[in-house]
């Protein structure tokens, strides 16, 4: 299956989810999440229409990010990616994060919000953030408990070289669709109530390759997808 196959059938995955929770097919946004792929995989998804790609490992992304910028077609053809940022921040990884990409979906705690912002270049726009719940309660999973939220989020609304867009959870790995929905529903609820206190977000970043439409019919307005697209993937790499 080439490229441009894989990609149309995600996309109508999301369509078809969209269209049975009765919301527009644009409702919903593709992350293709690239991490262990090299930028050729990139670059063939991106030629045909895919702009949008998360990674989790910092030094694999700026590798990517290094070699796209010497890439012939980024001096032919103006290549542009926003690149993501969707996995856990120490506190000694935010400074190339803040230079490099133009969302993070990983933010769980206020001193990582402040040292994006005070990192952030001044030629660049400010920095999309979703900031990340913690829906399943398990501690091996990072994210902001659900009730300590709103108070995280507040703090970052007023950030300048941060724009608030919205949140992202990754719930508990199963296959029982009850649990997954209660905790994507945990996930929209918080949603709901930081836009009913003025904040206007616009990102819910929820859903992967098994389970897109629960979360699409959850609310889900971003949904990221590595294996349906990429393959499986060979972490002995």
């Amino acid at each position: 299956m080439n490229r441009a196959t894989q990609l149309a059938d995600i996309q109508s995955r999301i369509a078809a989810a969209c269209s049975k929770a009765g919301r527009p097919g644009s409702a919903v946004k593709l992350l293709a999440v690239s991490k262990t792929f090299p930028l050729s995989d990139i670059l063939e998804f991106h030629s045909c229409g895919q702009t949008s790609f998360g990674e989790n490992y910092l030094q694999e992304a700026l590798d990517k990010i290094t070699q796209l910028a010497d890439h012939p077609n980024a001096q032919t053809t103006g290549t542009h990616i926003d690149w993501h940022f969707i996995g856990p921040i120490q506190s000694n990884k935010t400074k190339p994060i803040a230079e490099n990409f133009s969302w993070v979906h990983s933010v769980d705690r206020l001193k990582i919000a402040q040292r994006l912002s005070d990192q952030r270049p001044a030629n660049l726009p400010p920095l999309n953030v979703l900031v990340q719940i913690n829906t399943s309660g398990e501690d091996s999973k990072s994210g902001v408990n659900p009730d300590q939220a709103i108070d995280l989020c507040m703090a970052i609304q007023g950030m300048k070289n941060l724009a608030l867009r919205g949140l992202m959870t990754i719930p508990s790995n199963t296959d029982n669709t009850d649990q997954l929905k209660i905790e994507f529903l945990k996930c929209k609820s918080v949603f709901d109530a930081l836009n009913v206190q003025g904040l206007k977000l616009d990102t819910l970043s929820m859903g992967m390759s098994a389970d897109l439409e629960l979360a699409i019919e959850c609310g889900s307005s971003c949904v990221r997808v590595g294996s349906a697209l990429f393959g499986a993937r060979d972490y002995s790499k």
